[in-house]
Parts: C-alpha cells; structure tokens; sequence
C-alpha cells in the first residue's frame, strides 16, 4: 500500500523528492504515515480535506481486499 500512496503523492507535490512514507503494523491494522514539503502539505490535503479522504478512500478499499484495516496519517 506504500507503493500506491507513493504514486498518488509524488502525483500532486511540487517537490517530489521530500516525499517520505513509513508503514507501522500494529493491532489495529497497517498505519501509513505521509511526510512532505510544508508547501506542498496543502496540495496533499486538499480543499476542506477532499484530497485526503479520496486517498483514504482507496486505500480502505485495497485494504478490504486484503482482508485488513489501514490508517493514513499525514504529517
């Protein structure tokens, strides 16, 4: 799933290269953990968040495919 968020961000940004991605496994599910340029925070975001929780979307539906649960958490 880090593979697909990736795609998505580097995508949108200005600055490509700043893009860093973590996953942390935990009881919960698959935590992904988005890091970009602070100009470039907006862009990810989106007006009134619609841009994030298009990506949230897609990645709960990948995850319901494999049978998990996965947070995305932009920072």
């Amino acid at each position: 799933m880090k593979d697909l968020v990736e795609y998505i961000v580097k995508a949108i940004v200005a600055e490509p290269e700043k893009v860093n991605i973590t996953e942390e496994d935990s009881e919960e599910g698959l935590l992904i953990k988005l890091e970009v340029a602070p100009d470039d925070k907006g862009r990810v975001i989106g007006r009134q968040g619609r841009v994030a929780q298009a990506m949230r979307t897609i990645l709960r539906v990948k995850a319901a495919k494999d049978d998990t649960r996965v947070r995305l958490e932009i920072l």
